[in-house]
């Protein structure tokens, strides 16, 4: 009887053993399984590998097991790397999405009951999650805009001698290239209306002029198509005129658009202004050396930290407190409009950058040392 009542008693103690380590795998930071999945959409980009790794740390830093992928702009690529994270047993999943493809993997995450944390791209036609963070992105194409409207004094000018324009804009997959380009037009608009700013080539007044958007939109934020437009531009649109301003909507492309001059003479002595944005290490040294002229720094490093603290509250069942975040409302809470519901947008503040401010994004160790070095 003795011995039958010790095999009891150690069966129910490896019992509540199983139990206990099963149950902690649901705990949260203590768990020993994947917790955080970081799902991102590219490495040609460079601010994307940068924002992967820099989530990865923040979810470690506070005890998570974190895995991130990068899916090279495939949405179905992207797809399988979530649905791993899903099996894996992720609690938050964090998405930076390529394009609405998504939306299948965000239904078999709500349905697993795992929270989706849209990451600076909204996942649009999706009623299957709850969260969105990002920047400010009306107020980034303000910023750029604002960038041409200073350098072209174009509170001086006239319509007897007007300065020109030409627009591009990021990719139409990407929710956010339609708030960047209306916020820029927001600034450019009036200027165009009273003859003092022309544009060469398509003129979409806002991102709602699907027609006219559609030819100057850049498909997957890529370098080589932006380039090819501009020479395309340069060779016939702008032929006969000299371009005094590039709306470029990030750095990647303002760097394309900038290479495209660089080879036709015209140029070659004075660049038009290009605008930018994600403050690249490499477009840093173009506006420090006099040629792009500005970018709008994001500090992904606090939209990642940002991230997790958002996480962290998700998996713990809190009230998101997200420092120097603010949740959209009012004309911002259309930044959070899916299309077929309104999420919870924490929005961050965008700083312009340009030549007179460059330290900004070096103070806020936002470069590696030795890239800081050469931008001091």
């Amino acid at each position: 009887m003795k011995k039958i009542l010790v095999v009891l008693v150690a069966l129910c103690a490896i019992g509540s053993f199983a139990f206990a380590g099963g149950g902690s795998q649901k705990s949260g930071a203590a768990s020993g399984g994947l917790q955080v999945g970081i799902a991102m959409p590219e490495t040609h980009v460079q601010r994307w590998v940068k924002d992967g790794n820099s989530l990865k740390a923040e979810a470690e830093k506070r005890g998570y097991k974190a895995e991130a992928q990068w899916a090279d702009a495939d949405q179905a690529k992207q797809n399988t790397q979530i649905q791993s994270f899903l099996t894996q047993g992720a609690k938050v999943l964090v998405v930076g999405c390529i394009n609405e493809g998504v939306g299948s993997v965000v239904t078999e995450a709500a349905r697993d009951k795992v929270a989706v944390i849209a990451y600076d791209r909204i996942i649009p036609n999706s009623d299957q999650y709850d969260y969105f963070l990002t920047f400010n992105n009306f107020k980034v194409g303000v910023l750029q805009a604002q960038s041409i409207e200073t350098a072209l004094n174009l509170a001086t000018a006239t319509a007897a001698a007007p300065k020109y324009i030409t627009l591009f804009a990021g990719s139409p997959t990407d929710g956010n290239a339609f708030f960047f380009f209306d916020g820029a037009m927001s600034i450019l608009n009036p200027y165009i209306d009273k003859g003092v700013l022309k544009v060469v080539g398509p003129y979409p007044k806002t991102s709602k002029d699907t027609s006219a958007f559609q030819q100057i939109a850049t498909e997957n934020w890529s370098a080589p198509i932006a380039k090819t437009r501009m020479e395309n531009l340069l060779n016939n649109d702008a032929r006969d005129v000299t371009l005094d301003a590039v709306l470029a909507p990030n750095d990647t492309l303002g760097r394309a658009i900038i290479e495209a001059c660089k080879a036709d003479a015209k140029y070659r002595a004075k660049l038009p202004v290009v605008s930018g944005q994600d403050a690249e290490f490499d477009s840093a040294i173009s506006i420090k050396n006099g040629e792009q002229y500005s970018t709008v720094f994001k500090d992904t490093a606090k939209l990642a930290e940002a991230a997790i603290l958002l996480a962290d509250a998700i998996v713990k069942g809190q009230t998101p407190n997200i420092p120097g975040a603010v949740l959209a409302s009012g004309d911002l809470r259309e930044i959070g409009n899916t299309g077929k519901k309104y999420v919870n947008t924490y929005l961050l503040d965008p700083i312009l950058v340009t030549k007179s401010n460059i330290n900004v994004p070096v103070d806020a160790g936002f470069y590696e040392a030795a890239q800081a070095a050469q931008l001091k």
